[in-house]
């Protein structure tokens, strides 16, 4: 156990932090404060600032993440520079050799085989490009249990493995037949079974794809620094015929640069873990990284759903480290193709996470190993608690009791909510247009400003919906509701409009009312105040059935809308997965 303290210059950065977080909550309670002073605060209004105090604490974080992303990024390049990881995979000379040996391992779960193969077999070509390929082994745990898709499995395999390169080692399989443990389970079952043979493992989903580069690059790192356990770069999202994953990824790429830059800065040697597309020491993992057994059955009970940070946090307790390099690589993922699949994916994403108050108290952790499950966990509180906050706004005003003394400070107060939860894409957007041929590398100037200008404008809109599906599930959780571990959509489109309108009828209906609650208390002026809630609300079915259709996709790309770099310059990774697809 390598049992590296943390160093002074990060707790100076931590303090640093913590302090611009604290005096933004003040002033933000402060005009909360005024806002409500005149004539005593109502019943509703104390609801108001409750919904308001669990929203900001994540939101302020965000905010001064992407600042401080983007003026390192611009002002203190040789900070980010000096990060553990960023010099080595920044690095453009030949590619180190290693020494050690590493599993490349997928997990399956019902999901189509032949795309996932696809990628590993361009993930094969780009190593044995490096001339690497022979340090590396491939191998898919399944935790299918559907028949055809298990033969559709075995049958990609043995295609996978008849075109073995030249000095690689053997693939391997293994599926197991019950889904204990969900993929944290899968993933300990292999590494107890297979694990002795490597020195580290890296974690593919169905839907990551690497360059044998960023692979090579990232091992080597974990070869020098023995004191991280941990190590990954930014994954980004592949090329996509969506017309929702185009937006989407749009906005979340610009946007997670700078704020993986502002984060990695003070997190340092506590960094988050997505859970794939890392490279992990695989000793400490398995001696210490096994996650509990939580008492009860699900939704809160049974099997942890989200690994990763938990994995992370127990990683950081037994004295290693936890790395982001916070550059962009050839490391990608493909992001959901549809608003419905994307919801799904936040529900179980939620249902993990609120898994983890009851392993806060976890004897040993570090304090900000703490402060990671603490924002994992307001990843989905502060959706909820920004409903909370429109629900007793209507109710207050039905009721006659919600009064807005000061319209001028409420609009200042709620323009600022917006502005620091909008602060991540406007830092990565000005970073784009601070960097030297940014926006060429997204189309060019002109097409780069309408895409950043109408992703807001679908971010508003489907931020509701998505706030709105999250707290009914929230609500639903002590009753038993939970998601469980299912295959996902990767590739496929298009949408329904029956099935778009029954999943989201609440969500219309919520639009609906709000809309006819406010005309009748506040005339069309309070309406339009609210018409970003409640076009996203009573537009919902609309919104998600256009945003899957395959022609809308194809129209953005015609016109160039919401590209990014890879569509402009592929890279052979990129290429090789085409052709294998």
């Amino acid at each position: 156990m390598p049992g590296m303290s943390t160093t002074a210059e990060t707790r100076r950065r931590r303090v640093v932090f913590l302090a611009l977080v604290l005096i933004t909550l003040v002033f933000a309670a402060a005009a909360l404060a005024v806002l409500f002073a005149a004539g005593g605060v109502t019943p509703w209004e104390w609801a108001v600032g409750l919904g308001f105090g669990l929203t900001m604490p994540y939101t302020v974080i965000g905010f001064w993440n992407a600042l401080i992303g983007v003026w390192l990024r611009h002002r203190r390049p040789a900070v980010l520079a000096a990060m553990p990881g960023v010099a080595p995979i920044r690095d453009h000379g030949p590619v180190p050799r290693l020494h050690c040996d590493t599993v490349l391992l997928m997990t399956l779960r019902n999901e189509a085989p032949a795309p996932a193969f696809a990628r590993l077999a361009s993930m094969r070509a780009s190593l044995a490009a490096t001339g690497r390929l022979a340090r590396f082994t491939f191998a898919v745990a399944s935790d299918s249990d559907d028949p055809k898709i298990i033969e559709a499995e075995a049958r990609a395999f043995a295609d996978f493995c008849a075109r073995k390169a030249p000095g690689e080692p053997e693939p391997i399989y293994r599926r197991r037949t019950g889904n204990r443990g969900y993929k944290a389970g899968n993933i300990g079952e292999f590494l107890d079974a297979y694990g002795a043979d490597f020195r580290y493992f890296l974690p593919l989903d169905s839907d990551s794809l690497m360059s044998g580069e960023t692979i090579v690059r990232l091992v080597a790192v974990m070869e020098q620094r023995p004191e991280i356990g941990i190590l990954q770069s930014l994954a980004v999202g592949m090329p996509s015929a969506s017309g929702f994953a185009r937006i989407f990824q749009f906005g979340m790429r610009h946007a997670m640069r700078s704020f993986t830059a502002g984060s990695a800065w003070w997190t340092a040697d506590c960094g988050a873990y997505w859970g794939h597309n890392a490279v992990v020491r695989i000793a400490p993992f398995r001696a210490y990284c096994r996650l509990p057994e939580l008492s009860g059955g699900p939704p809160l009970g049974g099997a942890v759903l989200s690994h990763d940070q938990i994995e992370a946090a127990f990683m950081r307790r037994a004295g290693f480290e936890v790395r982001v390099v916070p550059v962009e690589t050839e490391s990608y993922e493909i992001n959901p193709p549809t608003l419905l699949d994307f919801i799904r994916r936040e529900l179980r994403w939620c249902q993990g996470n609120m898994q983890y108050l009851r392993l806060l108290a976890t004897p040993g952790l570090k304090p900000v190993s703490r402060v990671q499950l603490l924002l994992a966990i307001g990843m989905y509180i502060a959706p909820a608690a920004w409903i909370g906050m429109i629900g007793a706004t209507c109710a207050g005003a039905l009721a006659g009791g919600f009064r807005i003394q000061d319209w001028t400070l409420g609009m200042a107060l709620f323009g600022g909510v917006f502005l620091l939860a909008a602060a991540p894409r406007l830092a990565g957007a000005l970073d784009v247009w601070l960097s030297e041929q940014g926006t060429a590398r997204y189309g060019g100037t002109g097409v780069f400003a309408v895409s950043v200008l109408v992703e807001l404008v679908s971010s508003m809109l489907v931020a509701p919906i998505v706030a709105l599906s999250i707290t009914l599930f929230l609500i639903g959780l002590p009753f038993g509701k939970h998601m469980g571990w299912h295959g996902q959509n990767r590739d496929r489109l298009g949408i329904a409009w029956r099935d778009a309108a029954v999943a989201l009828a609440p969500h219309t209906l919520t639009g609906i009312v709000i809309a006819a609650g406010l005309w009748w208390v506040g005339g069309p002026t309070a309406v339009v105040w609210a018409a970003p809630v409640i076009a996203g609300l009573a537009l919902a079915a609309p919104y998600t059935v256009l945003s899957a259709d395959p022609a809308l996709g194809r129209g953005l790309a015609r016109l160039g809308l919401f590209s990014v770099p890879e569509e402009l310059r592929m890279p052979a990774v990129l290429f090789t997965r085409r052709e294998n697809s």
